[in-house]
């Protein structure tokens, strides 16, 4: 009895010590997350023209009903829905290829996708510029040997912005999915083909409703990623097309007024977006796990 009452203390004491181990992290998540996030939500329900209104849904009206809000939100969510669409399943092919290799090609890869996985913002921007912009090293070959969709492709529209998108989409994406690949056992791709089936039938029958978890944890990073991006967007474009991470900028370091309140605003419908693309991705990720365990 004395033997177990001591295991006891000694487990409840170790918990104590892992407790006072996580107040620094603790601390530094109320202070630089919760917090600022619960002044943001408070703020939004203000007006800037009048700071003595508290409570008002001013803010949230102004940005559904003016058509420039609106616009950004849509153009925030066409771009982000087409980057991530194509980046999964650029991703899902280079993991697979990833995961069915070895040796040195293995490593030079992964090596390749951690340098470019970080190659991103302002940087990623000047580079397009340099490849792809109106004097662009691309444009003049093209100018030269007449190959006209690469003259003709003007890289400062939304097209050019979604191509960029894309690129910093794939090597996050496709680092993210090639730990999911290593659930996949060789056994059951040589069950397939002893019974007759094709690699097409494994990938579509096996391969893929095995990864489907993984695949939905990976968009909703990738949504995430592609919707509060901003430096790209705005070292390519600045302010000559609406976004609505440009536009929350904006109303903070306006260049004639700055208006916090609405800004606060439009920073609590971006996260809500992102509460729900996730509340979603969970759903769908707990009934996928369900009907595998079945």
């Amino acid at each position: 009895m004395e033997l177990q009452k001591s295991k006891r203390a000694a487990r409840s004491g170790s918990k104590y010590i892992y407790l006072l181990a996580l107040l620094p992290f603790l601390l530094v998540v109320l202070l630089y997350e919760m917090l600022p996030l619960i002044m943001l939500a408070v703020d939004s329900f203000g007006l800037d023209k009048d700071p003595s209104v508290r409570f008002t849904f001013d803010n949230y009206t102004k940005i559904f009903t003016t058509l420039s809000y609106t616009k950004a939100i849509l153009n925030s969510l066409k771009i982000t829905a087409i980057s991530t669409a194509f980046g999964i399943v650029i991703a899902f092919l280079g993991a697979r290829a990833a995961h069915t290799s070895r040796g040195r090609f293995r490593n030079v890869f992964l090596t390749v996708l951690n340098m470019t996985s970080n190659f991103a913002g302002v940087p990623l921007a000047f580079a397009y510029m340099i490849i792809l912009g109106n004097a662009g090293v691309l444009k003049q070959i093209a100018s030269n040997y007449g190959i006209e969709f690469i003259q003709n492709f003007d890289l400062y529209t939304s097209s050019g912005l979604t191509m960029m998108y894309i690129y910093f989409q794939i090597p996050l994406s496709t680092l993210l999915l090639i730990p999911a690949f290593n659930g996949i056992r060789q056994e059951w791709n040589e069950a397939n083909m002893l019974l007759g089936g094709t690699n097409t039938h494994f990938w579509m029958h096996v391969g893929v409703p095995v990864l489907l978890p993984s695949l939905f944890s990976t968009l909703s990073v990738l949504f995430a990623n592609a919707l509060c991006a901003y430096a790209t967007a705005y070292a390519l474009l600045m302010n000559n097309f609406s976004l609505l991470p440009i536009n929350i900028s904006a109303s903070f370091v306006g260049d004639i007024r700055t208006k916090p309140k609405l800004g606060a605003a439009l920073s609590v419908v971006m996260m809500l977006i992102m509460c729900v693309v996730i509340l979603i991705n969970n759903y769908i990720t707990r009934k996928l796990t369900k009907w595998e365990s079945r």
